[in-house]
């Protein structure tokens, strides 16, 4: 699908949903449009001024600048409780929790609440549990900007934990006055698929909706799997389609295949991700080891200031165990199929069924065994 350029905020199918260009809007003439395959940031002309902030700020048109790593870590939270929780090794909420106590600041970050992935406030140590758990779906920052340049204005010290994309139009929505203030952390991320997918999913296959689902976790630890609070979607020891999907990079948004941010040169202050080539994975792996690429001083100070247990990184293998710090994930010959199918109105499984034939149909037999209590 092809839009008129001067109607998109950016390239026609590239918009990533970081929400500058809706926070920068002072018109409320922007609006993003989801169809599932691709985001668009659409002009409303009857609103439009013609400023081309929105234009300006998007950071598929206005780079923001990537720096190399200066430190290599791997480890753990030393808060056993926090490196429980947490889908890795817990270094996101122990250094958020960190910040709050010894900068006196405030954290902003991904929530699951009343069917959305949302950004949210933590004022205190405890509100940034909120935020644990990795999120595999395209979020939504909402306004949250306009909220945390209000606070760098005050004086205050801002924590962003974000998508590199995300990250990226904050600092452009931002601005280099206030940068000094604000403190980064990108995710490595794999890339992103639109929630309606998500959704789609769980009422056809569980009878289930985001907006019926009071928490809903993408992992725990080792276990790639969809569990709406503690159930599991499918039996244990069977993979659900969306994991599946989301694992072979088959329904990210078109962006996602062409994203600037993965690469070894990154956008935030620290880089977190799961340090799978770890000498440590085979002891302590099914505990979560965490990766921190740290790119700025603010970021080792912020690996300073948290409880953590850290140890040095084999670089090459980090990197040749995390294909996003040298290239975006490549889209599957299916893909293009899968959309089809799906805009056909056929259901999500089919969808992937039709994609993996095979390995749906070894989970399916798989599946029927485990209920007749053949496998455990």
């Amino acid at each position: 699908m092809c839009y008129n350029e001067d109607s998109v905020v950016c390239e026609t199918n590239m918009c990533n949903g970081c929400m500058a260009c809706v926070n920068v809007c002072v018109k409320n003439a922007i609006s993003i449009k989801d169809n599932i395959n691709a985001y668009n940031s659409f002009i409303d002309k009857n609103k439009c001024v013609e400023c081309n902030r929105c234009k300006k700020i998007c950071p598929r048109n206005t780079e923001v600048e990537c720096k190399k790593p200066i430190l290599w870590k791997e480890g753990w939270a030393k808060d056993e409780e926090i490196r429980s929780r947490s889908s890795s090794g817990g270094f996101a909420t122990a250094i958020m929790k960190a910040f709050i106590v010894k900068k006196k600041g405030y954290v902003f970050s991904c929530v699951f609440e009343q069917g959305k992935f949302k950004f949210k406030i933590a004022e205190t140590p405890e509100e940034c549990d909120k935020f644990t758990g990795s999120k595999y779906i395209k979020s939504n920052p909402g306004f949250i900007y306009r909220k945390i340049l209000e606070l760098l204005r005050d004086g205050y010290k801002v924590l962003f934990l974000g998508l590199p994309c995300q990250v990226a139009g904050l600092k452009n929505y931002i601005g280099k006055q206030y940068l000094n203030e604000l403190y980064t952390i990108d995710l490595i991320c794999h890339g992103t698929p639109s929630p309606i997918l998500l959704n789609k999913y769980l009422m056809e296959d569980s009878n289930l909706s985001l907006e019926t689902c009071s928490n809903i976790s993408f992992r725990k630890k080792l276990d790639f799997n969809l569990y709406n609070e503690k159930n599991k979607i499918v039996p244990q020891g069977v993979q659900d389609r969306y994991t599946m999907a989301f694992l072979d990079s088959l329904d990210y948004t078109e962006n996602c295949y062409y994203c600037q941010y993965a690469k070894i040169q990154r956008i935030s202050d620290i880089s977190l991700g799961d340090s799978w080539a770890s000498k440590f994975m085979s002891s302590n792996g099914n505990q979560g080891i965490s990766l921190a690429l740290c790119q700025t001083k603010k970021g080792e100070d912020l690996l300073n200031i948290a409880n953590l247990e850290l140890f040095e990184v084999d670089i090459e293998k980090a990197i040749l165990a995390n294909k996003q710090l040298r290239h975006p994930s490549i889209a599957p010959k299916q893909r293009k199929n899968f959309f089809n199918n799906i805009n056909c109105k056929m259901k999500f499984k089919d969808a992937v069924f039709h994609a993996y034939p095979r390995l749906c149909m070894k989970q399916d037999i798989k599946s029927i065994f485990i209920r007749l209590k053949i496998l455990r």
